[in-house]
């Protein structure tokens, strides 16, 4: 079983037991949140819901296993024949989720 998620967004497609990273929220470590599902279906396909915008009734429960930055990306502005050089760096604060249970 699969499900659709919209957080940070952006929108992902989750299955249980799955980690996943997604744009930082404003959790602890350990807590658990409910999602509203956009799309639920089984693995084959057969039983596919697509909601308006949410599925009624159903949800994704993931809980927090981490927050953190990502790796630095290093920016690097030139302009040639004007001694013009800039540089800076860059890390994307996330949180990581691992998806508990889809119903």
């Amino acid at each position: 079983m699969f499900a659709v998620i919209k957080t940070g967004g952006k929108q992902y497609v989750v299955r249980e037991g799955q980690e996943l990273k997604v744009e930082k929220l404003e959790l602890l470590d350990g807590e658990k949140i409910e999602f509203d599902a956009l799309l639920v279906s089984d693995d084959e396909g057969t039983d596919t819901k697509i909601g308006t915008p949410f599925v009624d009734g159903a949800k994704v429960t993931v809980s927090v296993m981490e927050t953190g930055k990502g790796k630095k990306i290093h920016i690097v502005k030139y302009k040639p024949k004007s001694r013009y050089r800039r540089n800076n760096g860059h890390r994307q604060p996330y949180t990581k989720l691992k998806i508990e249970k889809i119903g």
